[in-house]
């Protein structure tokens, strides 16, 4: 599958100057630390409204604060959201389509060191793979209809450069044959990544279907209005050693500094780790199906990259989307 869009991969990208997002309407799951608060924090910076929609309520009011303290005019609001339990989906989702608009969504929280055992959520998932994907794909499908009423609402999917370190076909999602803990987490990114490109040939198929029987109806073409889009961004290696300190957010002792630090040529901190993510929402020249990471991988500036076959392949989307719906008993109506 070709990426689409026909943004160069050094078009020229300020994170510091982020085109204004004033009027829309941004949930970030996942947003009380890490990657999630930064993009929280640099798109609020930029005028939109974002919804923390976190697992810990104290921790999302300790990270409202902080961005408020940061940006005094911030306009951001938190909503309790776990999302390795689908009825606190259903709950979050319920309270989130009460909202006019959901110009963005970005599924982001998720856990980064998984457990040496395998786990189980509390619906009988498998731990790494509830809360890094099965969540999220229940979430966005139970937010498309405030997504799709919201014109050029995007969908931006959390993936990982692990992608291309460690491949899985995903014939075994619950890891049910043997759990390794880094496997699962692999797994999990990669499936998320494959959801991301997937979805957006759905909405894609979708809307040229919509946009056919409306010319057909009008006797003529018309104009398609902007569409709802799906996106996948990447961190690189982003870590919390070499993050700026927020107190009640990131306060990494000064042996973590001391350690990170001298990983320093190849990571970076997670206020970097988050400006693919961001550019993901908010560049107006983005577009659907593309993949956004650190220039050099690992660090640097927003730029396109080259998904893994994995993630773009058909027959694995066909067959893990399947899945995903039965396991989380949820049905995307696109």
């Amino acid at each position: 599958m070709a990426v689409a869009g026909r943004v160069s991969a050094g078009a020229r990208w300020n994170p510091s100057a982020i085109p204004s997002q004033a009027g829309k309407t941004i949930v970030v799951t996942g947003a009380n630390a890490g990657l999630g608060f930064f993009a929280s924090e640099q798109l609020a910076r930029a005028g939109a409204a974002v919804v923390l929609a976190c697992r810990n309520p104290s921790r999302a009011d300790a990270a409202a604060h902080a961005i408020r303290a940061r940006v005094p005019d911030a306009a951001v609001r938190t909503l309790t959201l776990d999302v390795s339990s689908l009825d606190s989906v259903r709950a979050a989702s319920a309270e989130l389509l009460d909202l006019e608009r959901i110009d963005g969504l970005v599924l982001n929280a998720g856990i980064v060191h998984p457990p040496r055992r395998r786990g189980l959520s509390v619906d009988g998932l498998e731990l790494v793979l509830a809360t890094n994907y099965l969540g999220h794909f229940a979430l966005t499908a139970q937010l498309l209809p405030a997504l799709l009423r919201t014109p050029g609402s995007r969908v931006v999917t959390l993936g990982s450069m692990i992608s291309r370190l460690m491949d899985s076909s995903l014939e075994d999602l619950p890891l049910a044959g043997g759990y390794q803990p880094w496997r699962a987490y692999a797994q999990s990114k990669i499936a998320a990544q494959v959801f991301g490109f997937e979805l957006d040939r759905r909405l894609r198929a979708a809307a040229a279907a919509s946009d056919a029987d409306g010319a057909a109806a009008s006797g003529g073409a018309a104009v398609p209005p902007v569409r709802t889009s799906a996106l996948v961004a990447h961190p690189g290696y982003s870590i919390g050693g070499r993050t700026p300190r927020v107190p009640g957010v990131n306060e990494p002792s000064r042996s973590k500094r001391f350690v990170d630090n001298l990983q320093a040529p190849f990571t970076q901190g997670k206020d970097r780790g988050a400006w693919p993510i961001v550019r993901a929402v908010a560049d107006p020249a983005a577009r659907g199906g593309q993949y956004w990471g650190p220039r050099y991988l690992v660090k640097g500036e927003p730029r396109l990259h080259t998904p893994s076959a994995t993630s773009l392949d058909r027959a694995i989307a066909e067959r893990v989307w399947r899945e995903s719906e039965a396991l989380t008993g949820t049905t995307f109506t696109i």
